[in-house]
């Protein structure tokens, strides 16, 4: 039987099945767990975690449909960054941001349904085999590949690293990912002012109660030598 909402309109599919989710997880919140034995336990446990990946994978896709229908804007919000810090309660809308970009479906201008930037990622994602963490570390490693190398290895490189993610941790993923950019770029000939640019970017993070705040960024060539150059004036002793 069709649900009815209180407009009076159908229920779609999608809402039954996150009140069924909402169901199911507020049981799951309250089971007894010393009902399992320590191995059923620990798979419970397991599978748990791959279905928050999924959820997330899940909500990438909803948050992809919300802004190629722009309720962003429709619902009041200046942009899709704050419509997701704000509406959707998204504690890091930006980092999610990048996650979606790599890894959900987009439409094209035709309408046309496009691929993933990373395909294999992305399945490794929505099969809840990888999660939010091993998702940006992989993305990271790729975005270093520079631009310069054939595409067909840019692809097997893509393949190899979402297979890597889905057995390693976050920081695995980085030292193995760094062999893999030594083996495409041994003397590290091929990246050039393109790469760098593209690479290129300057954090600053939240004001600590003193005052004070960390800063990060990756320096261009030209930038790190004038950075180079001031501290060696401003920064010695006294």
């Amino acid at each position: 039987m069709t649900e009815i909402s209180q407009s009076g309109a159908p229920v779609s599919r999608a809402s039954e099945l996150v009140q069924e989710l909402h169901r199911i997880t507020a049981e799951l919140q309250t089971a007894d767990l010393t009902q399992c034995s320590d191995s059923e336990l620990v798979d419970v446990a397991a599978e748990t975690e791959r279905a928050i990946a999924r959820l997330s994978f899940a909500g990438d896709r909803q948050i992809v449909e919300a802004t190629e229908r722009d309720l962003p804007h429709k619902t009041g919000h200046r942009s899709v960054i704050q419509f997701m810090t704000h509406r959707l309660r998204v504690a890091e809308p930006i980092r999610r941001r990048n996650q979606m970009s790599a890894t959900a479906s987009f439409s094209s201008h035709t309408g046309e349904q496009l691929p993933p930037q990373y395909p294999a990622l992305a399945e490794a994602f929505a099969g809840g085999r990888v999660g939010p963490a091993h998702v940006r570390a992989v993305v990271e490693v790729l975005e270093q590949i520079p631009h310069a190398v054939d595409y067909d290895i840019k692809v097997a490189a893509e393949r190899h690293m979402a297979e890597i993610a889905v057995d390693h941790t976050p920081a695995d993923i980085t030292a193995l990912g760094a062999r893999l950019l030594a083996h495409l770029d041994p003397d590290g000939t091929l990246a050039d002012d393109t790469d760098r640019k593209r690479r290129r970017n300057l954090s600053i993070h939240r004001q600590r109660a003193d005052g004070t705040a960390k800063m990060t960024a990756n320096l261009t060539p030209e930038l790190l030598a004038r950075v180079t150059m001031l501290l060696a004036v401003w920064a010695t002793p006294g």
